[in-house]
């Protein structure tokens, strides 16, 4: 029995010990990012635009990580074991921020723009969300895993890197395939000389297709003028509450309303037992109702600081304030940086692999995405770069502080899964003009209708992952058990 009692008073000590060294890594996170936010803006104050990106980042992680909350896991739980909680997590997210979007854009601070509305957009959710399942997560998801000390989260970001670097510079007899229109209306346009339109396929596919469509939000197709009633009226009620609301019936209806009337013992049920059922599912699980919450408060509110600064300092992009700053190098032929205002993913990650490329000699400014559009800045002076990071760093904060974190190395067959799906994520991401965030939730909350037909296409493409998955793992099995045969 002392025995015993020894190596439970051991075992405890152990975990307590556990417990006080996460604790103080995650402080230590936490400690250095503050220390280094006062140590930039000793140095300059207009950094204070930079150091905006981090912290909303670093908030982002944590809602991600304590939520666990990833549209990946929703399209995979949906379609794969029929459970809605995530997916429900992501549609109350939705509704809030269309509702503080709305606030940020009648006070006149907002920095969205449309997504051009075309097929596109379909078909890049598609390929996006078809690599997400293979993944195991989305591009926010990926973040957050990774930060959470999961390497093969982290070799999906290194495949989204890279690979929408490649996509946006590459040339070669894929040129070839572009519609002739398409090539004929890049070519005809005003192009300065340093970029090459016609041989490159994402050069044509931009400013020969893209570039000839629209992109508007559903008030400004409409013409309609008033402030308050374009944004709240038209596209955040219209375009996001009312469908957000079809949706989360529809989950309950397809996915939770069977299981909960036969656990409260209802054969017929009223309208009144029906509400009850809804409620239920909102609260199914507190956490990712709760991530769901802060992450639609905390996307509007970013909105709102980064315009604010950009009123304050008189600038519409970053590349303004970095030139006056003395920071030339890397900006792009017009002397902008990618900035998007808002919560946006793969398109700093793409000027991370693309940065990493021409520091290796290859001229990736001789397109239209970098060189024209979003610049190559060093990563020390990305903005939505250090957003990035921040959420793997909250995250880790948050992990820590939970005893979360834990280094996971990947198999084999994970980590081919994390690259090929990473590459897919990347290739969805360039052809439908964003990820999960950036042309969907972040745009459907700002009333342009396109994010529903990027969802609509990732959750087509998740569903065919879904089972392209459960073919493969047949597949293994069917192979092993001959093998044992």
């Amino acid at each position: 029995m002392s025995n015993d009692n020894n190596a439970v008073a051991v075992a405890v000590e152990k975990e307590g010990w556990l417990a006080q060294r996460s604790n103080q890594y995650a402080v230590g996170i936490m400690a250095l990012v503050l220390l280094g936010s006062l140590w930039t803006l000793s140095i300059d104050t207009r950094y204070i635009y930079l150091l905006v990106y981090v912290w909303f980042g670093m908030v982002y992680g944590m809602f991600l990580q304590y939520g666990r909350f990833c549209m990946a896991a929703a399209v995979r739980d949906l379609f794969a074991v029929g459970v809605p909680r995530m997916a429900v997590g992501m549609m109350i997210a939705v509704a809030l921020y269309s509702i503080i979007a709305a606030t940020v854009t009648v006070g006149g601070f907002s920095t969205f723009h449309p997504n051009a509305m075309g097929w596109h957009i379909m078909l890049g959710g598609l390929i996006f969300g078809f690599g997400i399942v293979f993944t195991g997560g989305c591009a926010s998801g990926s973040l957050y895993k990774a930060g959470e000390g999961n390497v093969g989260s982290m070799l999906v970001i290194v495949a989204i890197s890279f690979s929408q670097a490649i996509f946006v510079s590459a040339s070669g007899w894929f040129d070839r395939l572009m519609p002739t229109a398409w090539v004929e209306s890049a070519v005809a346009k005003d192009m300065p000389e340093e970029l090459s339109v016609q041989d490159g396929w994402f050069d044509i596919f931009t400013a020969g297709y893209v570039w000839d469509l629209k992109g508007a939000t559903l008030a400004e197709t409409l013409g309609i003028a008033n402030p308050f009633v374009a944004s709240f009226l038209v596209n955040t009620l219209v375009v996001t509450i009312l469908p957000t609301i079809a949706i989360l019936v529809l989950l309950y209806a397809v996915y939770y309303k069977k299981g909960y009337m036969r656990r409260v013992k209802i054969s017929a049920p009223q309208f009144g037992d029906h509400v009850r059922g809804m409620w239920s599912m909102f609260t199914s699980s507190k956490n990712t109702a709760i991530a769901g919450i802060g992450l639609g408060i905390f996307a509007g509110l970013q909105m709102w600081v980064t315009g604010a600064l950009r009123d304050h300092y008189q600038i519409y992009n970053f590349g303004e304030m970095l030139s006056a700053m003395g920071h030339t190098t890397g900006l792009s032929i017009q002397d902008t940086v990618f900035d998007p205002g808002y919560w946006y993913i793969t398109t700093q990650e793409a000027q991370w692999g693309g940065w990493i490329m021409q520091q290796m000699g290859i001229n990736m400014t001789d397109n239209i995405f970098f060189g024209l559009e979003n610049g190559l800045p060093n990563p020390l002076l990305n903005a939505p770069g250090f957003m990035s990071i921040g959420i793997i760093l909250g995250a880790a904060v948050l992990a820590l502080s939970r005893r979360e974190f834990k280094w996971k190395l990947p198999s084999l067959e994970t980590a081919m899964f994390a690259l090929i799906g990473g590459t897919l994520m990347g290739l969805g991401a360039r052809i439908g003009m964003g990820c999960n965030i950036g042309a969907f939730f972040a745009t459907v909350t700002n009333g342009d209708p396109s994010g529903w037909v990027f969802l609509a296409g990732m959750t087509l493409g998740g569903y065919l992952g879904v089972k392209a998955f459960n073919l493969w793992i047949e597949r293994r099995s069917a192979k092993q058990d001959e093998c044992e045969l």
